[in-house]
């Protein structure tokens, strides 16, 4: 088999086989296909596209390029993905809570880059939490407490973090085949028998719009479905932050207030529509609308927040922290940001806001960037919220004055204020299935 014959293949749109891709992918994990050479197949696909096969063929062939974890010995797993936003702490308050219901949660995030927040930065915010750990201890957590949150440490889908580097140099990230093999070959490499996808849209999103959203999330099903992997896309918006904190350790914070039943109302929805699907995945029940009051009772009686200590308890964390959050250290400046106006908020860029937050030292510019996990953003005022002027929109918190100050001016320009009132905008947009 040749790589020129198969970049002109897809040159002139013609459809790959599903030796050709295993082919392609195979030598190029292994260094035998050149980056130029891969760049020239990419952008092909890129501007011709793909079918739901040859993208099927495409996620399989990566989630089988390293090591695919088998969590037969755990049972059933619905595992959730995000695909990415500012304030997204969803993983750490709606997995303690599916646990506390007995959904076996078997969980491995990433790291932050850019503007959005990954989830293994907010859990090693956590004094003590090991999210490096071997694979013997993270099923047996699993089956010890039903559930474990760690870092990617195993050799996942290869193939996938090689096409994703070389995409991102060579500018052909917005592309649906492409992005959605990215995120399948990951959830079939991490042992997902069925996936519930939380698929962000708006300007804090990689899907901007919700013709994009749904598409991502109609291939991604079909994948699911080729790969007899169920799956179910619940499309949120991601116009604005989610929540009211953006940060790592203010992230943790506002996760343990929601588990305490002290919840963001935009944060609330998407916790207990994501839950009630990943409940009825696993078989707890059929009913929607039963299964989101089944979750607010696990909430309500403390079980939830109860299974979060024990989560971090078993994993080497200081629970401490989690019980008096006020041991967390707090960022040395605390400046609020005053409003010039009156009036109502009508848009809050999302994604500026994380860009904000990132050169606080929330985020990472590198990969090789430290986090400053005590800097960040407070929320006070959101979309549909009235404002009087010289009244408080939001704080920044941050180690460095010139930055802090800088941030304040930023941030106030983030924020569009209007004369009228507008609604607040909603937070599920979608449900695909």
């Amino acid at each position: 088999m040749d790589i020129l014959e198969i970049i002109g293949k897809k040159r002139d749109k013609k459809e790959l086989t599903k030796e050709e891709i295993e082919y392609f992918v195979k030598e190029y994990t292994a260094g035998n296909i050149a980056d130029y050479q891969a760049a020239a197949l990419v952008m092909a696909i890129y501007i011709n596209g793909m079918s739901i096969e040859e993208t099927t063929n495409l996620t399989l062939a990566m989630a089988y390029s390293g090591d695919v974890l088998d969590l037969s010995s755990v049972g059933n797993v619905v595992d959730k993905h995000s695909t990415g936003g500012i304030g997204d702490k969803i993983t750490l308050i709606l997995m303690p809570i599916v646990a506390s219901l007995g959904v076996k949660v078997a969980k491995m995030s990433g790291r932050g880059l850019g503007f959005t927040g990954g989830t293994k930065d907010k859990l090693e915010a956590i004094p003590g939490y090991k999210t490096e750990i071997d694979i013997e201890e993270f099923i047996n957590n699993v089956n010890k407490i039903g559930i474990s949150l760690i870092g990617q440490t195993l050799n996942l889908a290869p193939a996938d973090k090689k096409l994703y580097a070389l995409r991102d140099t060579i500018n052909c990230t917005a592309n649906i085949p492409l992005i959605s093999s990215s995120i399948m070959s990951k959830k079939i490499a991490a042992g997902a028998n069925k996936v519930v996808l939380d698929v962000t849209c708006g300007s804090g999103a990689f899907m901007k719009d919700i013709k994009e959203a749904e598409e991502l999330s109609e291939t991604m099903i079909n994948i699911g479905k080729l790969a007899k992997k169920e799956t179910v896309c619940i499309v949120t918006n991601m116009d604005q932050p989610l929540g009211k904190m953006v940060g790592n350790t203010l992230e943790v914070i506002e996760a343990i207030e929601a588990l305490h039943g002290n919840m963001q109302e935009d944060v609330k929805n998407v916790v207990l529509e994501l839950g009630a699907y990943i409940l009825k995945l696993d078989g707890k029940g059929e009913n929607i609308e039963e299964n989101k009051k089944l979750i607010q009772a696990v909430i309500n009686n403390g079980s939830a927040y109860e299974k979060f200590l024990e989560l971090v308890k078993n994993q080497g964390g200081d629970i401490s922290y989690i019980e008096d959050p006020e041991k967390f250290e707090k960022a040395k400046y605390k400046i609020p940001v005053i409003s010039k106006q009156s009036g109502y908020i009508e848009k809050l860029n999302a994604e500026e806001v994380g860009k904000i937050a990132m050169h606080l030292g929330a985020g990472r510019i590198r990969k090789e960037d430290n986090i400053d996990y005590a800097v960040g953003i407070e929320l006070v005022k959101k979309v549909g919220d009235s404002i009087i002027k010289s009244e408080t929109l939001a704080y920044v918190y941050a180690n460095d004055e010139e930055k802090c100050n800088e941030a304040v001016e930023q941030l106030r320009k983030v924020y569009q204020i209007g004369e009228q009132k507008v609604d607040k905008i909603p937070d599920i947009l979608e449900i695909i299935k």
